[in-house]
């Protein structure tokens, strides 16, 4: 049997326990949209986990994780909640799958984000500034992105960086009167994204496809809320993609 936990509010309706409870009777956990701006807290014991990225089902050590297309990943905070599972003996090694098609929150996008918001003064839109807006508007647009699968070429991928964080640059000038960034120091972080996360790359749609098939149970986690869903929600008060069951992959 196949499932989808979604909140049917903004949010914070407990959906983390309830995949937990789950996952459970699932061979396979799916993040399939959103990105850092949200999160579950799972209890198991005496330990508390808070998952930004990971799949909830990341703290059962026979439960496969998936990341899906519709994420945009901050690869930073990735990092950081599999060293807190590794602090606790729980390996992702061999059950994490990250689809090769998310696109990458970096550096500018946070930069943007606030810049941004900070522009809007009283009419902000309340952003949590992780770079998720300016991440999916870059999505949608194109031509300025840089996707998971971007991590195997290096080299294509500092040039397109260079390309990229110039036109950053231009609009950062021009529009917020901000300081310049580095295309050099943001390529250095991505070597390090590169190293860390290429063994866990794959076309995540046909391994989906495959478990299908294959009987497997899957279950799909929902983050954010209904209300909160870029077409369905309280537009403009929202998140930048669909938070409901329409971004199931």
């Amino acid at each position: 049997m196949n499932r989808c936990v979604v909140g049917l509010q903004w949010g914070d309706e407990g959906k983390g326990k309830i995949v937990d409870i789950l996952a459970e009777q699932s061979d396979i956990v799916v993040r399939y949209s959103g990105g850092a701006n949200a999160g579950h807290t799972v209890v198991v014991g005496d330990s508390r986990f808070a998952l930004h990225l990971l799949p909830s089902g990341s703290i059962r050590p026979d439960t496969i994780c998936v990341i899906a297309n519709g994420v945009v990943l901050d690869p930073d905070v990735l990092i950081d909640g599999i060293e807190k599972l590794g602090e606790k003996d729980i390996s992702l090694d061999g059950r994490l799958f990250i689809s090769e098609n998310v696109h990458v929150v970096l550096d500018y996008h946070k930069k943007e984000d606030q810049l941004r918001e900070e522009s809007l003064g009283k009419n902000k839109l309340g952003t949590t500034i992780r770079g998720i807006g300016p991440c999916y508007a870059d999505k949608v647009g194109r031509s300025y992105t840089v996707r998971m699968s971007d991590l195997r070429n290096l080299e294509a991928l500092k040039a397109k960086l260079q390309t990229i964080v110039e036109y950053k640059n231009k609009i950062f000038g021009a529009v917020y009167n901000a300081e310049p960034m580095s295309a050099d120091e943001i390529f250095e972080k991505c070597k390090t994204y590169a190293e860390k996360f290429l063994p866990f790359l794959t076309d995540t749609t046909e391994f989906l496809h495959r478990a299908i098939a294959n009987g497997k149970s899957i279950l799909f986690e929902g983050a954010q809320g209904t209300l909160l869903d870029l077409d369905h929600g309280t537009f403009p008060f929202v998140t930048s993609s669909n938070s409901s069951s329409l971004g199931m992959p």
